[in-house]
């Protein structure tokens, strides 16, 4: 932004060069000159409303769309980012804030000697595991299967499900859910 004005020509660039456009054929789709689309896209001119309006349509956006600031997607999380729980010998981490919002949720679970995960009912989705330390065991509904340090589960949850460690040794699974569902 230059002097809190925003960069109309530099959006106007970068839409039309995401649809692969030639300066030439905005104008074209637009009935304006070559040299106005120019202009407009190095900041030399600015459009009146019903011109921006044309060329947004022509890029395939809408005003409201084209002001609104799109914030990056974050792709790094720290430790002090996380967020956790503990309750009854269980330890939850989550890895990504603000998951729900996403496809997956990556969380680390520690589960004390005896301890068991919060059990949840059967869901659309995916859920996989793999076990940093400790066994586990994993319950979907009657099914049980024994997971050691090393091994992973690829589950799509039948019955109420949860982890179970029957060791007396602390046990450690990164645990990823689609649908997010912890």
């Amino acid at each position: 932004m230059e002097s809190g004005r925003p960069e109309i020509g530099r959006k106007i660039r970068e839409y039309r060069l995401r649809l692969g456009l030639t300066q030439e054929e905005l104008a074209a789709r637009t009935e304006l000159t070559k040299g106005f689309i120019s202009q407009l896209e190095n900041d030399v001119t600015s459009p009146s409303i019903a011109t921006l309006m044309d060329i947004l349509e022509a890029l395939g956006t809408d005003i409201s769309s084209f002001f609104t600031e799109q914030k990056e997607d974050r792709v790094v999380y720290a430790a002090e980012d996380m967020f956790e729980k503990e309750d009854d010998g269980v330890k939850v981490l989550w890895l990504v804030t603000n998951a729900q919002k996403n496809a997956l949720e990556p969380i680390l679970v520690t589960l004390e000697g005896g301890a068991m995960s919060e059990q949840f009912d059967p869901h659309e989705g995916e859920e996989f595991g793999y076990v940093l330390s400790g066994t586990v065991t994993l319950v979907d509904g009657e099914s049980k299967y024994r997971v050691p340090r090393g091994g992973s589960f690829y589950l799509k949850p039948k019955g109420v499900h949860y982890l179970w460690n029957h060791t007396k040794q602390p046990a450690k699974v990164l645990w990823v859910s689609t649908p997010p569902s912890f």
